[in-house]
């Protein structure tokens, strides 16, 4: 019965249907799961489709050029293929044995499925005997490593010899993914011991106890990923000061409530999609030039999550603040509707902001001015207009007039996006508003909702925008309106 499933042992399967709840669902919420994990992981350097870009006929002299050219350069070569062909190179001449067992190689699990099949449960035993015989025979180091096609729930021992060979052999890129079930397989502590990574990608774990965090020691580590792994707090936040040189911290998928605080001097980028979290405190990090977090999870209750900005001199690119699901924090101070803004509040570095909007609840709309006098240099604002069921209020064009004047909509504001656009007149008010007040307005992009997603024709959507009265706009620019194709609320967040 249990071939049944892609994801579900049979312990799960039986658990849940003496529960009276059906398997099929939780298998098929896995596969997206993994879906989405995989498709924010990072490429394989290597290809076994890859086909060669230029042939040259061989010369007819019979002469091995091939085996003439440098160990170094005969290296390169075989660092490039896939680790079965980059094997095969040592039965062509005893030479060739001596340039494999040096080369630092790339593994590649999927590439040990034959016929490219989709991992499942019943390629686990095979996939994993053939990673333990690869990192027992390849002596030299590897260069890259991607291992996503196993349930280590049955292979911890295996797991952590792994992570000691690799850690012998000085692996600079790990991808490092369990297939549930189970899912909340731990991680060795000594993942994290390994100095010579410079990018990690984990998902579908969890993390070790914090003891196991502190002889932490990553110092060439330049990018995290942690991927639906059950984290405690402070458990994130311990690996990034462990991690000096970390310059993008990419998070995503948990369903629970955490907090995180970060500190480093070389985080560059943080990028945190469908994560419980009740609180985001960026306390300092000199170097930040982007903080993006979307498709943030209630972490308890309907609290919302707190975004706290500290010491961010280089912070340029925030997003995607969103009413209702967030609060802003920026040095010791709460940021509320009407707010009387100081020095102290205002982020003078941002450059483009990212907003999502229900321009039909009071509390939403009452807060954009806030938002945007606290960063007056954005000069590219994005709106996501997110689907409104219950409407509080009418946002009209008097009502934006009544805002007054706001430095950054007058005199920085160069581009505005706004996406799913559903033709509301609370919507039509708020793009009015911007295009009569911005002064140096270059390009304006409105992108219509899926005419899938409303009652409203494509026709009809246009209709409203090619029809806003424009002798009072401030200025003169680029206008495109586009539609969509995709699910309601837009594309989800990439990781870049």
């Amino acid at each position: 019965m249990a071939s049944r499933f892609s994801n579900v042992d049979p312990v799960t399967e039986a658990d849940m249907r003496r529960q009276g709840l059906d398997p099929h669902e939780l298998d098929r919420s896995t596969e997206q799961l993994m879906s989405l994990i995989h498709g924010n992981l990072p490429d394989p350097p290597v290809s076994t489709t890859a086909r060669l870009t230029a042939f040259r006929a061989r010369p007819s002299d019979g002469v091995d050029r091939i085996s003439r050219l440098s160990d170094a350069l005969l290296r390169d070569i075989v660092s490039r293929l896939p680790v079965k062909d980059a094997a095969r190179t040592a039965a062509l001449a005893a030479r060739w044995r001596g340039v494999w067992s040096s080369t630092p190689l790339v593994l590649i699990d999927t590439h040990l499925i034959s016929g490219g099949r989709t991992p499942g449960r019943a390629s686990t035993p095979d996939v994993t005997a053939a990673v333990s015989r690869i990192l027992a025979a390849h002596q030299g180091p590897f260069r890259c490593v991607h291992l996503t096609c196993s349930r280590m729930g049955a292979y911890q021992a295996q797991l952590k010899r792994w992570l000691r060979l690799l850690a012998a052999r000085g692996v600079q890129e790990l991808v490092l993914v369990n297939r549930p079930w189970p899912r909340e397989v731990r991680l060795p502590k000594t993942l994290f011991t390994i100095s010579t990574l410079t990018r990690l990608y984990i998902g579908v774990w969890k993390f070790p106890d914090a003891a196991g965090l502190q002889d932490a020691s990553i110092p060439h580590l330049r990018e995290l990923g942690i991927f639906s792994v059950s984290v405690e707090d402070g458990d994130i936040d311990a690996v990034v000061a462990r991690s000096p040189a970390l310059e993008i911290l990419n998070i995503q998928g948990s369903m629970k409530g955490v907090r995180l605080r970060l500190v480093s001097n070389s985080l560059r980028c943080v990028q945190i999609r469908s994560f419980a979290m009740e609180s985001i405190d960026v306390v300092n990090a000199p170097r930040l030039e982007r903080l993006l977090v979307s498709e943030c999870l209630d972490p308890a209750g309907g609290s919302c999550t707190r975004i706290k900005i500290g010491h961010v001199p280089k912070l340029k690119l925030l997003g995607y603040l969103e009413p209702g699901k967030f609060v802003l924090e920026i040095q010791d101070t709460v940021i509320m509707a009407g707010i009387k803004t100081n020095a102290s509040m205002m982020v003078t570095s941002v450059k483009t902001l990212s907003l999502r909007l229900r321009f039909g609840v009071y509390d939403d709309v009452k807060m954009v001015p806030a938002f945007l006098k606290c960063f007056p240099n954005v000069e590219a604002l994005h709106i996501t207009s997110e689907k409104c069921d219950q409407l509080t209020g009418k946002f009209d064009l008097e009502f934006w007039e009544e805002v007054g004047p706001i430095v950054s909509v007058l005199l920085r504001l160069k581009v505005i996006t706004f996406r799913e656009y559903r033709a509301k007149q609370d919507e039509l008010a708020f793009l009015q508003y911007i295009f009569q007040n911005a002064m140096v307005l270059k390009y304006a992009h409105v992108q219509m909702v899926n005419h899938r997603f409303t009652s409203l024709s494509i026709d009809e959507m246009t209709y409203t925008i090619n029809h806003m009265p424009d002798n009072k706009w401030a200025s003169k620019f680029i206008f495109a309106i586009g539609g969509s194709h995709g699910p309601e609320g837009g594309e989800p967040l990439a990781f870049q």
